[in-house]
């Protein structure tokens, strides 16, 4: 049983990644699937919670942008014996924009909420509690490429929040 973090803008991929990758055996958890609830974040912990309890794996894809978006995610999986896994998508502020440009309706978010969410964005580390983090780049081609992120090269593996491309 695993407890699944992405964290990465809106746009880059992370729900695609999910449907390509986890759906079959991963509880989907994420806010924008009730995006008028009141206490959307304990709403989250709630499904988390419950879901690890009956012994299923969850992805939670949200931007999870800082340490204090993950850490009460982190606990709740520490506390339910999941591994925790978190999943570094690249934030290329301009593939992001022309993603979400491309989406209808309530899917697609404000441009300025992806310039914030790129402000915001911490890298996540193993102290925080992850078992495994691993980086995660659309293929310009289709489909993913993945591999394990080394702790301390960060800037090499994903571009930064200051990265122009």
């Amino acid at each position: 049983m695993e407890l699944v973090l992405f964290i990465g803008l809106q746009g880059s991929g992370k729900s695609s990644f999910y449907r390509e990758r986890f759906a079959a055996g991963h509880v989907h958890v994420s806010k924008d699937l009730w995006p008028n609830a009141r206490k959307r974040e304990a709403r989250q912990r709630r499904l988390i919670s419950e879901a690890l309890a009956l012994g299923r794996s969850v992805v939670v894809d949200n931007t999870n942008p800082l340490v204090e978006d993950r850490a009460p995610l982190i606990a709740i999986g520490r506390e339910r014996g999941a591994r925790v896994v978190g999943y570094v998508f690249e934030s290329d502020l301009e593939t992001c924009l022309a993603r979400n440009a491309g989406r209808v309706g309530r899917a697609r978010v404000p441009d300025k909420a992806i310039h914030i969410t790129r402000r915001k964005l911490r890298w996540p580390s193993y102290a925080e509690g992850f078992d495994a983090l691993f980086h995660v780049r659309l293929d310009p081609e289709g489909g993913f490429h993945v591999r394990e992120w080394r702790e301390g090269n960060e800037t090499e593996q994903v571009r930064g929040p200051d990265a122009r491309g």
